[in-house]
C-alpha cells in the first residue's frame, strides 16, 4: 500500500516512558510485605523515613512496620516536613549514612516519598549540605549543571503510601528550597522507588480531609494529563481509568471510612492517574500554580488542586472544551454517593461538585489566600514548567491572574 506525504503528516508522534520500578505489591498488610521484601533483597540494616505525625502514633503503619522488621531495623528519621525542605532531605541522608543503611523504606505521603528519592541523590553523590544539591536540580528546558549518576552500592528504596498522592510511581523528587520558597525537581529514572506497597490499611490513620484532598490531587493528575497537548492513545487510557476509579472511590471512602475496598480502589486510581502524566503527557497550570501556592504559602498540594483545578478547566475551555467533555463519562461512578458529580454539565462543574461533596475547600479564599497576594502567586507560577505547558498558552502574569481570580472566588 502506498502512503502519501499527507498520510505521514497525519501520524501522531510522541513518546511513552516507563519508570525503572521493579514491582508494585498491593492488598496485603504493609508490615508483612516490607519484612518479606527486606529478606528477599538481603537487607540487614533497614532505615525507615517518615513524618512527625506518623512517628507520634502509638500503633500506626510506621510502628507496625518497625516491629515487623525486628533486628533488621537499623534506624529511623521521623521528621520530614510538608513540601520536603532541602534541609530535611540532607538530615535524613546523613542519618541513613550513619546507620549504614542497605535498604530505605519511606512510610508516608508524597512529601516523605519525595524526600527519600532526594535522599538517594544525596547518598549517590555524597551531598552533605542543602546547597550541595543545587547543581543537580532540573531546570526547565536545560540539563542540570551536574548529571545525576546512581551509585552501585547505594541502598534500594521501598515506599509504603499513606496518602493518595502517587509520588511512589514517579522518578521525580519535588523538594522545596527554603531560601527562595520555590519547589524544585530532581529527576532520574532510578529515583523511582524500587518497590511500591499499596496497603489500604496504611491509609486508615491519615486524617480524612488530608486523604481526600490527596485523592483530589490524583484527580488533577488524571485530568491534566488527559487534557495535555502531549497526551496520546496510551496515556489517555491511564488518565481516564484513574479518573473513573477515583471519582467512584473518594465519595465511597467518605461514606464508609473504615471500609478497605474503596481505599484500595482509590490506590489503583491514583496509580493509573499518575501513570499517564509520568509516561510523558505531563500536567498543566493547576499543577504549576499549585507548586507556587505550596512552596510560597505552605498550602498542601491536595488543597491547591481542590481550589484551582476547576478554574483552570474553565479558563482552558476556550481551546479544549470538546476534549474536556470526553472526561464526563468517567465521573459516572460517583452517582451512588455524590450524585451531583455524575450529572454535572461539564468537567469543571464535575470537579467543583466533587470537591463540595467531599467537604473540601473549593477556592483560594477558603484556603486563606488574600486577594492582594494573587499577583505574587501569578509571578511565581510562571517559573514552573507545567504552567508553560498548559493546553491554552499562558504568556504572562495577566493570564495567570485570570485563572487565580476564578479560583479565588470558586
Amino acid at each position: 500500500m502506498n502512503m502519501s506525504a499527507d498520510d505521514d503528516a497525519a501520524l501522531p508522534c510522541g513518546s511513552y516512558q516507563w519508570p525503572a520500578q521493579e514491582r508494585v505489591l498491593f492488598g496485603r498488610p504493609a508490615e508483612d510485605v516490607v519484612a518479606e521484601e527486606a529478606q528477599r533483597l538481603g537487607a540487614e540494616r533497614v532505615f525507615v523515613v517518615s513524618s512527625r505525625s506518623l512517628a507520634r502514633l502509638a500503633d500506626g503503619p510506621l510502628q507496625r512496620i518497625e516491629r515487623a522488621l525486628g533486628a533488621r531495623l537499623a534506624g529511623r528519621f521521623g521528621a520530614i516536613s510538608a513540601h520536603t525542605p532541602r534541609q530535611d532531605v540532607v538530615a535524613a541522608a546523613q542519618a541513613a549514612r550513619t546507620a549504614r543503611a542497605d535498604l530505605l523504606v519511606a512510610v508516608g505521603g508524597g512529601s516523605v516519598v519525595d524526600a527519600c528519592k532526594a535522599v538517594l541523590l544525596c547518598l549517590w553523590h555524597g551531598l552533605e549540605t542543602p546547597q550541595a544539591m543545587d547543581p543537580f536540580r532540573h531546570r526547565e528546558g536545560q540539563a542540570p549543571q551536574q548529571a545525576i549518576r546512581p551509585a552501585a552500592d547505594a541502598p534500594p528504596l521501598l515506599a509504603v503510601s499513606t496518602s493518595l498522592s502517587a509520588a511512589e510511581f514517579t522518578a521525580t523528587a519535588g523538594v522545596t528550597e527554603p531560601g527562595t520558597r520555590t519547589k524544585q525537581s530532581f529527576r532520574h529514572r532510578l529515583l523511582v522507588p524500587h518497590v511500591a506497597v499499596l496497603d489500604p490499611r496504611a491509609t486508615l490513620d491519615t486524617p480524612m480531609p488530608m486523604l481526600l484532598a490527596s485523592g483530589l490531587r490524583s484527580v488533577d493528575h488524571a485530568i491534566e494529563s488527559f487534557c495535555s497537548p502531549r497526551a496520546n492513545a496510551a496515556t489517555e487510557l491511564h488518565s481516564l481509568e484513574g479518573l473513573r476509579r477515583l471519582a467512584a472511590a473518594l465519595p465511597a471512602i467518605q461514606a464508609a471510612p473504615q471500609a478497605l475496598p474503596p481505599r484500595l480502589a482509590a490506590q489503583f486510581g491514583m496509580w493509573q492517574a499518575i501513570t499517564g502524566a509520568a509516561a510523558g503527557a505531563g500536567t498543566g497550570a493547576s499543577h504549576g500554580i499549585g507548586y507556587a501556592l505550596g512552596a510560597t504559602f505552605g498550602i498542601p498540594h491536595g488543597q491547591t488542586s481542590c481550589a484551582v483545578l476547576a478554574a483552570v478547566l474553565r479558563w482552558n475551555a476556550a481551546v479544549n472544551a470538546e476534549r474536556q467533555r470526553a472526561l464526563l463519562p468517567a465521573f459516572a461512578g460517583a452517582a451512588t454517593h455524590a450524585p451531583a458529580v455524575a450529572v454535572a454539565p461539564d468537567a469543571a462543574s464535575a470537579v467543583a461538585a466533587l470537591v463540595r461533596a467531599l467537604g473540601l475547600p473549593g477556592s483560594l479564599r477558603a484556603l486563606g489566600v488574600q486577594r492582594s497576594q494573587l499577583p505574587e502567586v501569578a509571578r511565581r507560577a510562571l517559573a514552573y514548567g507545567p504552567v508553560l505547558a498548559n493546553p491554552r498558552p499562558i504568556r504572562d502574569v495577566a493570564d495567570v491572574m485570570q485563572i487565580l481570580e476564578l479560583a479565588w472566588g470558586e
